[in-house]
């Protein structure tokens, strides 16, 4: 059973027992990321996860990794786009202990002088290490050229320029700014007592402010196009879409859509460009949605020597997609979807994500049935609607290795 509970101070704490598990997942969601950012402080929300690893409370950083690794835990952190998470994978006994490390981290983190320094270089070679991994690196060159000169189309790492000019008083600003009670969720799902669990909410977050920091910036898809150089034999396509936002009336339809289009080993770019031409050993199509937008990708990672003819076929299939999907693909990707879903809240983990992204969007618990019934709900026409109006507007591309083609 999914319960929901409110602090005074307006953080959200909710919960889903499972009977039968020892084990609990605890996370604190955080409804803000990195198109929260300003340019010059681009990276921040990121470095910020990292930071409070170093030290909080009255731990250091060696004494937080043993204080969870004592109990056999884990302890992890996530920053994207519109949200940030900390993480921690406890026995149901030490749930009180993963609450504490967690709030010491949001409430009390050192951010020593000595450490930042550290952690930057630290960072610096993470985004290094993405720059020299092209299909890693495609995805922020696509997601700047479709959302070119905003927020939503910056790198989740920085930049070089940003990260270096961060202090530890920028830090502390951006805790203050967005670590507010009514932009906060805690969940934990698995072995758990959910007055327990508000107690003990309670205990660690009362002093948090009250409040939520303001929306970001709309965004808004420009297109465009960027171009990249790799020594490798790979060659990597990534072409964007503007696609709808989580909670657009069209939302499902639309991801139905792409998961014929690229969703899976059945797909349409799966079995035309892998299985019958050879052309690419990775191909998919995905749908990232946001609050106020959503992007439609393609990607293929193919050789160099056939990266012209996957881009011509890759063009073909998408063209020829709207008018040619059949009821049968609809029916077989719609069981895929629930199946994905269902499957996932098997695990604490799948249920702790699956509470804070409805609570994130809807501010009330969703049971996993209403989701269902959406996707229950989606007809053909509707499919070939959503995919017409996505494909209708303007396209991001980035390449890397890819000779130029002209756009169909």
């Amino acid at each position: 059973m999914m319960q929901l509970s409110h602090l005074p101070n307006g953080l959200r704490v909710a919960s889903r027992e499972m009977p039968g598990i020892e084990t609990a997942a605890v996370g604190l969601y955080v409804d803000s990321g990195s198109r929260h950012e300003s340019a010059r402080l681009n990276g921040i929300a990121h470095l910020f996860e990292h930071m409070v690893f170093k030290g909080a409370g009255s731990r250091t950083a060696r004494e937080i990794s043993e204080a969870i690794e004592d109990v056999g835990g884990d302890l992890n952190a996530c920053t994207d786009r519109d949200s940030t998470s900390f993480t921690a994978s406890v026995m149901a006994e030490h749930i009180p202990l993963g609450i504490e490390l967690i709030a010491d981290m949001i409430l009390a983190p050192h951010f020593a002088k000595a450490e930042l320094e550290r952690e930057k270089d630290v960072v610096l070679q993470e985004l290094g290490e993405a720059r020299d991994t092209p299909s890693d690196i495609i995805f922020d060159d696509l997601q700047s050229a479709a959302f070119a000169d905003q927020p939503l189309g910056r790198s989740i790492l920085g930049s070089e320029e940003s990260i270096e000019t961060i202090t530890a008083d920028d830090l502390h600003e951006w805790r203050q700014a967005h670590y507010r009670a009514g932009s906060l969720t805690l969940v934990a799902a698995g072995k758990v007592e959910h007055a327990r669990l508000v107690d003990l909410a309670g205990s660690r977050f009362a002093d948090l402010p009250p409040g939520s920091p303001a929306a970001p910036d709309p965004a808004g898809f420009t297109g465009g196009n960027r171009v990249g150089r790799a020594a490798s034999d790979q060659a990597h396509l990534a072409l964007g879409f503007q696609g709808p936002a989580q909670l657009a009336g069209d939302y499902y339809a639309a991801r139905l859509f792409i998961d014929v289009l690229g969703g899976g080993m059945s797909s349409r770019l799966f079995q035309q460009v892998r299985e019958d031409r050879g052309l690419a050993y990775t191909v998919y199509a995905m749908l990232q949605p946001w609050r106020d937008i959503g992007l439609f990708s393609i990607y293929a990672a193919t050789a160099r020597s056939q990266s012209a003819s996957a881009v011509q076929l890759i063009e073909e299939i998408v063209g020829d997609s709207v008018a040619t999907m059949t009821q049968r693909e609809l029916d077989r990707v719609r069981t895929q979807a629930k199946a994905g879903l269902l499957m996932s809240l098997e695990s604490s983990w799948g249920q702790a994500h699956y509470v804070a992204r409805q609570l994130s969007l809807h501010d009330r618990l969703v049971d996993p049935a209403e989701v269902v019934a959406d996707l229950e709900a989606v007809t053909l026409d509707q499919l070939r609607a959503a995919g017409a109006k996505m494909l209708a507007g303007p396209r991001a591309r980035a390449t890397i290795g890819v000779p130029a083609v002209r756009a169909a």
